[in-house]
């Protein structure tokens, strides 16, 4: 009991409400919230083929905020950047595995579509999102921001530490976007055995960065070394472990998931077309036309 009241006061580090619950990143998130149900609600009239928002959108858009606000504006976000590596790690696997999906499968298409109207943007994202090009921009950036230097250095830089993130961020929906697919005539789409083979080799890119984290000899980052311990019963080196095997462990989950998602969904279609015509149902018979939701995990 003694030893808990002690890593409990060991928290208190004197950061305010502000640093804690950084209004800033609330006004944003509620500021997104707002504009999004705006426009996928009573304005989307104005827009040519535009239609409101699902149910089943409206509610992973609200989940993929409470997210984004969770490791960038919680304490997750504060004691990751000062004090703790293994939340830092917890605040990037939120960022880069579980929010991308979720907010893309929120947005209706016709929004992405005015979106990406303009023709720079476009061809942006056409660059961008080819599997092969979205898949090893996303892991070695990823994979580089962990070098121990770059790390300590992007540290010591508040300004250059948020744009790493922000380049990050844009890259891992870059890297979801094959997987996902939110336009349905995108060429960028993948299906079948190659969108399962994507997946897997996105797992394989990562498992290098991890892997240097987990199994160090010793504590990488200067950042954390120099940083005040918050629990005694775990030290730095115990820490960076922990982040190590957080990112992985979230990692896998999130691919493992979406693996076992669309390895079902191809075997059960492959299974109704090797069925004579006419014992396929018809959704099978529908799916061999273009759809406005095909392509969507």
């Amino acid at each position: 009991m003694g030893q808990h009241q002690h890593e409990l006061s060991a928290m208190n580090t004197g950061a305010s409400f502000s640093d804690l619950w950084s209004p800033d990143v609330m006004l944003f998130t509620l500021l997104i919230a707002t504009v999004y149900f705006l426009v996928t609600g009573p304005m989307h009239k104005r827009f040519e083929h535009a239609t409101m928002a699902t149910t089943k959108q409206k509610l992973l858009f609200v989940f993929g905020l409470l997210l984004f606000y969770a490791a960038q504006g919680s304490p997750i976000s504060y004691y990751g950047h000062h004090y703790l590596f293994s939340l830092h790690m917890l605040q990037q696997s939120i960022l880069y595995f579980a929010l991308p999906p979720i907010v893309l499968l929120a947005m209706p298409e016709w929004l992405l579509e005015k979106i990406f109207q303009p023709r720079p943007l476009k061809a942006v994202l056409r660059a961008v999102t080819h599997p092969l090009v979205a898949a090893l921009l996303f892991n070695t950036l990823f994979s580089f921001y962990h070098i121990p230097f770059i790390f300590d250095a992007a540290a010591l830089n508040h300004e250059w530490m948020t744009v790493y993130h922000v380049i990050l961020i844009f890259a891992a929906f870059a890297m979801w976007w094959p997987i996902v697919s939110p336009l349905s005539d995108s060429k960028r789409q993948l299906a079948g055995l190659k969108k399962l083979t994507y997946i897997f080799a996105n797992g394989v890119l990562i498992t290098p960065a991890c892997a240097l984290i987990i199994f160090a000899s010793d504590p990488l980052y200067a950042t954390y070394i120099s940083a005040p311990q918050l629990f005694p019963s775990l030290d730095t080196f115990s820490d960076q472990r922990l982040g190590g095997i957080i990112m992985k462990l979230v990692q896998e989950l999130v691919y493992g998931s979406v693996l076992a998602y669309v390895f079902y969904h191809w075997y059960k279609q492959e299974k109704q077309e090797d069925l004579p015509m006419d014992e396929q149902p018809a959704v099978a018979l529908l799916r061999k036309t273009p759809t406005m939701d095909e392509g969507r995990v």
